[in-house]
């Protein structure tokens, strides 16, 4: 049986009384790389907001796992690099010691610990040499870096990544899953991101939730889930091999 950290079980995610997604039963399992794929608009990071406690669900509810250690750090988060005002002179050892703050507690300065554990961070994300340069003085591929760096730095159970690579170019987007892949299978750390990009699905998740056209979640293994019937199917659309260009629609 798989090691599952968390379940969702019937879950309708929205604002107010608008539903967004519903009868969601995903299970995120240890050591996973899930991508949550969908077109911009679906409710990706509605759903991402909701697992991490930001939004109430509107119906259903969210399993944590007992092997889960009370006062450990469920998820790491790394939102949308554009969603961020990271203007302030903060150096890249700065940004990451941020990670750090859900564990000290209001009104506790970082220790020395915390700057540690915060450069070990950088380091897995080859950013060490980086640790005393301004944030905002970072390329994008370098910030998003300094961003995972912050997020391994609260030390959770879960990396959780809003289109990790959204703007980039190609070198830089293969550069940022191909960490990511790094992390999951030397650190065994537990990856689920988001992406409206098939090519990225394609190339990198292990398994994929596939959100459909009526607000429902496809859960599955990645061969299973990007057949064209599938695809078609969830998307209302023709089926990929017959629509060259739906990669770049998705």
């Amino acid at each position: 049986m798989a090691d599952e950290l968390l379940r969702s079980r019937s879950l309708s995610v929205g604002y107010g009384q608008h539903v967004v997604l519903h009868s969601i039963d995903i299970a995120i399992e240890r050591g996973d790389f899930l991508g949550i794929m969908g077109p911009n608009g679906a409710g990706k990071t509605t759903l991402l907001k909701t697992l991490l406690g930001l939004l109430k669900p509107l119906a259903g509810r969210i399993d944590v796992a007992s092997s889960v250690k009370p006062g450990a750090g469920l998820f790491g988060y790394v939102p949308q690099r554009e969603s961020l005002d990271l203007h302030y002179p903060l150096t890249a050892v700065e940004v990451a010691i941020m990670g750090r703050y859900g564990r000290l507690g209001p009104l506790r300065r970082p220790r020395t610990l915390d700057r540690k554990i915060a450069l070990d961070s950088l380091a897995q994300t080859r950013m060490e040499a980086f640790a005393d340069t301004p944030y905002r003085n970072l390329s994008g591929g370098q910030k998003q870096r300094v961003l995972i760096a912050r997020a391994l730095a609260s030390e959770p159970q879960i990396l959780l990544l809003d289109e990790p690579t959204n703007g980039m170019d190609v070198n830089s987007e293969r550069a940022i899953m191909e960490l990511l892949t790094e992390l999951q299978t030397t650190k065994q750390t537990t990856v689920v991101f988001v992406t409206h990009l098939l090519s990225t699905i394609e190339r990198y998740a292990r398994r994929v939730a596939l959100i459909t056209f009526d607000g429902r979640i496809l859960v599955g293994e990645k061969q299973a889930m990007l057949k064209p019937d599938v695809l078609a199917g969830a998307y209302r659309a023709r089926a990929a091999e017959d629509q060259p260009d739906v990669a770049g629609k998705l």
